[in-house]
């Protein structure tokens, strides 16, 4: 099984590549995971990644490609794997598609989860995590508890919004992605890849309808 997860930020790609993981049993291929790991590891390719970003540049297509080229000829990601954060632009999913080929391991679909964008921008700017446990809630959907879990610590006065979940921090994330990542839509639908899921309601219902998806395609 290989897929690409699509989506805007705070769509719940992250939650969801967790329990696909968990039901199929392939890698999570995180770019932002792999990135990271190659630098602190200080791989070739991680040293060439640490020398762009000290610069001040954008990490390259070619690098990033040959990051995940790397990972996706690991053992564990033979019988498939769940691409999220890769690709985001039209030119980087010809790139992906080529070094799939290359791999013989072409996609078996791509998973757009859709939400309502009043919704997401809700999950988003409503997030605030607790200065003593580091849980996070949501003050529109999952705000803390009664009593608080850490015993009384993460009463509403102790929670903090993260810097990158302020209302015109997430704003311009979403422009991001409508202009650089949603064309990427219309380009899987063309090839035949897309499957649009419902991303919202309970976490399970989510997760049937994204294996529901996934067995029409296994099975064609």
């Amino acid at each position: 099984m290989r897929i690409v997860l699509l989506g805007a930020p705070g769509s719940g790609k992250g939650t969801q590549a967790q329990r696909l993981i968990d039901a199929y049993g392939v890698p999570q291929v995180s770019t932002g995971d792999l990135l990271r790991a190659a630098v602190a590891a200080g791989t070739p390719l991680g040293l060439k990644a640490k020398a762009i970003m000290d610069a001040g540049k954008l990490l390259d297509d070619e690098t990033m490609l040959s990051i995940i080229r790397e990972r996706l000829e690991k053992p564990d990601a033979r019988p498939g794997f769940i691409l999220d954060g890769f690709p985001r632009t039209l030119r980087q999913a010809d790139e992906l598609g080529a070094l799939l080929q290359d791999l013989q391991q072409p996609l078996d679909a791509v998973l757009l989860m859709e939400v309502d964008p009043n919704a997401l921008f809700q999950r988003l700017t409503g997030r605030r995590t607790c200065k003593t446990c580091d849980r996070v809630f949501n003050i529109y959907t999952s705000p803390p508890p009664s009593p608080p879990p850490c015993q009384g610590r993460c009463a509403v006065p102790d929670l903090f919004q993260r810097p990158d979940d302020a209302e015109a921090t997430i704003k311009k994330r979403l422009d991001v992605y409508a202009e650089q990542t949603a064309p990427l839509i219309d380009y899987y639908a063309q090839h035949g890849l897309l499957e649009r899921i419902a991303a919202e309601g309970e976490l399970t219902d989510v997760t049937a309808r994204m294996q529901a998806a996934l067995a029409k395609r296994l099975t064609r």
